[in-house]
């Protein structure tokens, strides 16, 4: 059987380190990371590093940092995957965010530059409360976010990992869209108050205007480019149209997506929410 080989984009992050995991004993596959850190390296900001990185490379998981929705995306992931394509890549697999109108702009784009494709859209990760944004927060024991009633069904990135290592490997899913999602919806309000009831924590929520929001992320004194992507994804995305749940993670593991709760239950086993360890 002919060795496979892909290129992770984005090897260290949330999903690409799962994808990297789920892959590594896997006969017949040899996976490469593409990260600034890596040798050849990746930098989307540097085209120059592209080709080596794609050398000899067959299939490509996509992630694009910051987001798919910030205003270049287009002209980048244009620019990559037609090198991508000219380079001889077979394969592309793109994570997409789920009710992007500007991240569906890129996916068109890699639909009509790659020989072979699928698209993965998700929902915002469960790990976002472990491993990113609200993990100081948390920590702090006070939340405050906007859009606090609005529901969302948060999903496990290991299951996005799951997902897109099934994709990479097995051509029947080849020219799919497959759109995840956990399998409740909940508020961030009620998100963090079953991580305060698990850790045992008092864990405050307050409920801000987004342009109290901004404002307290200025006094942070946060990046523009930052609170740029923060408005577009609490303004445009969190209206309301991405709540509701679909069947996709099911249809592609054969198995139930995972639920927040378990998340949280898994999560709180390895200290991650211990204010001692994580504040001292």
């Amino acid at each position: 059987m002919e060795t496979k080989k892909i290129l992770l984009l984005g090897g260290n992050g949330k999903t690409g380190r799962r994808v990297a995991q789920l892959l590594a004993n896997k006969n017949d596959v040899e996976v490469r990371l593409g990260s600034r850190s890596q040798n050849p390296s990746f930098d989307w900001e540097n085209p120059k590093t592209w080709t080596e990185a794609l050398k000899g490379i067959d299939t490509v998981y996509i992630t694009f940092q910051p987001d798919l929705a910030v205003p270049n995306a287009p002209e980048i992931i244009k620019k990559f995957t037609s090198l991508a394509t000219e380079n001889g890549i077979k394969k592309m697999v793109l994570l997409s965010g789920r009710g992007e109108k500007e991240a569906q702009i890129c996916e068109e784009i890699v639909k009509a530059t790659a020989r072979k494709w699928t698209i993965v859209r998700a929902s915002w990760f469960n790990q976002n409360f472990s491993e990113s944004i609200f993990l100081e927060p948390i920590l702090t024991g006070f939340v405050a976010l906007p859009k606090a009633s609005i529901l969302e069904p948060f999903t496990d990135a290991d299951d996005i990992a799951e997902v897109v290592a099934e994709a990479l490997l097995n051509e029947k899913h080849d020219g799919k869209t497959y759109e995840l999602t956990g399998p409740r919806l909940l508020t961030f309000k009620e998100a963090v108050a079953k991580i305060a009831k698990v850790t045992g924590r008092e864990i405050a929520f307050q409920s801000l205007s987004l342009e109290e929001y901004i404002a307290m992320l200025r006094e942070y004194e946060v990046s523009e480019d930052v609170i740029w992507l923060v408005n577009y994804l609490f303004s445009e995305v969190l209206d309301g149209r991405n709540s509701s749940i679909t069947n996709d993670i099911e249809k592609v593991l054969g198995r139930k997506a995972t639920d927040f709760t378990d998340y949280v239950a898994k999560t709180a086993k390895t200290g991650i929410w211990n204010e001692v360890n994580q504040l001292s």
